[in-house]
């Protein structure tokens, strides 16, 4: 009889990079955003956002020395979640079985059920031990993670470009053009600054790349009045899809607005567990669900595409600033997942996520190639990462 793995140890990593930040916005006081600056609000959006590439990793150990990575999508404060980690989670891990993947899903949320275990800064901690489970299981086992989740639909994940990271119209234009000659066919554009600002940027993107289905990602920016006016106009253009218009505890809202436009209305990258997407989906509150592997982890994610599925509501994963790991996790997610008609594609920070890798993802603005190796797939310079968390 095979002997079972068990897990040994549950290891924290910080990190903190530097890298190219992206155009999003002008700061409050209208300086530049910096590492220096710490975390700011850059507007028109009200979340917080900081100068440098932040993440949690989670490594998981075996006794067999076997060990699998998995990644919160934590831009801000990673220190909350892993502490999480490391004082909550960890000491309930040792000694487990690895394989046994969605048992210990439901261990970990049952630890904090009165502690608001479903949300926030500890359910990202729960996705990034969820992850590193899948990729531990996958290694121990020889299997990808997506032929874990019961095989892949696609090879090849399409993608849409994410944000054209400039300051102006022209040059937002310009650089779609670009992607364009690249043979990208979706982009999407990091707006919620005005309707008519957000109009004359969509213009100026159509006209200069007319071969680019083009999305608007809103940011909760506007009230239902100002959102259905230019969801009107998103209508008369064809937009591919209309992202986080309202503010995002506004469920009926979305529900009215969705209800009143053709365009689909995307939402998830707020959402964490099943529950929040069953509601938003059985009220016909959103037209594609936006799962974040890094927020759900992947166990919760599959469990949202099911949701999905039995709605007709196509899912396309969410992905921002996570690291190679939390890629991966979502191309492998995406490609299991029957009705997913593109990934979101963040070329402003590819290199830093690629960073971590010693083999780096087939990732461009046209998709994803499925990592075939055991797990995620990928291989996480174990060195690199040690550097990393040392200088956090």
């Amino acid at each position: 009889m095979t002997r079972m793995a068990r897990i040994t140890e549950v290891r924290t990593h910080v990190l903190k990079l530097h890298g190219p930040r992206a155009y999003l916005g002008r700061l409050e006081d209208g300086a530049e955003l910096t590492p220096e600056r710490g975390y700011v609000v850059r507007e028109p959006w009200r979340s917080l956002y900081s100068g440098r590439y932040e993440t949690l990793l989670v490594e998981i150990r075996t006794d067999d020395g076997c060990r699998g990575w998995g990644e919160a999508l934590a831009p801000v404060g990673p220190e909350i979640p892993a502490a999480v980690v490391d004082r909550l989670l960890a000491d309930q891990l040792v000694g487990q079985d690895p394989t046994r993947v969605r048992p210990l899903w439901h261990r970990m949320r049952d630890l904090m059920r009165e502690r608001g275990h479903l949300t926030g800064h500890q359910a990202d901690a729960m996705a990034a031990v969820d992850i590193a489970l899948w990729d531990l299981h996958g290694r121990l086992t020889g299997l990808s993670v997506a032929e874990l989740l019961g095989g892949a639909h696609r090879e090849h994940v399409p993608a849409y470009v994410s944000g054209l990271p400039e300051p102006t119209d022209e040059l937002r234009a310009g650089l779609a053009a670009s992607y364009a000659r690249e043979g990208a066919t979706m982009v999407k554009l990091a707006l919620g600054k005005g309707v008519e600002a957000d109009l004359a940027t969509y213009d100026a993107v159509a006209a200069a790349a007319p071969g680019l289905r083009i999305a608007v990602d809103a940011h909760w920016a506007y009230r239902i009045g100002e959102a259905l006016t230019l969801g009107r106009e998103l209508d008369r253009r064809g937009a591919l899809f209309y992202e986080a218009p309202l503010a995002p505890e506004d469920v009926e809202g979305h529900r009215e607005l969705a209800s009143r436009l053709t365009t689909p209305v995307a939402v998830g990258e707020a959402l964490r567990n099943r529950y929040e997407f069953a509601d938003w989906i059985g009220r016909r509150a959103l037209r594609l669900a936006q799962p974040d592997v890094a927020r759900t982890g992947i166990t919760e994610a599959v469990s949202v595409t099911e949701l999905a599925a039995a709605a007709h509501v196509p899912v396309a994963c969410h992905h921002s600033v996570g690291l190679g790991v939390a890629l991966a996790a979502g191309i492998h997610l995406s490609a299991a997942t029957e009705d997913c008609p593109f990934f979101e594609f963040q070329a402003d920070s590819l290199s830093v996520a690629q960073s971590i890798l010693r083999t780096p993802l087939d990732a461009t603005p046209t998709g994803f190639v499925l990592p075939t190796g055991p797990g995620l797939g990928i291989d996480v310079d174990v060195e690199r990462i040690a550097e990393l968390t040392a200088a956090a």
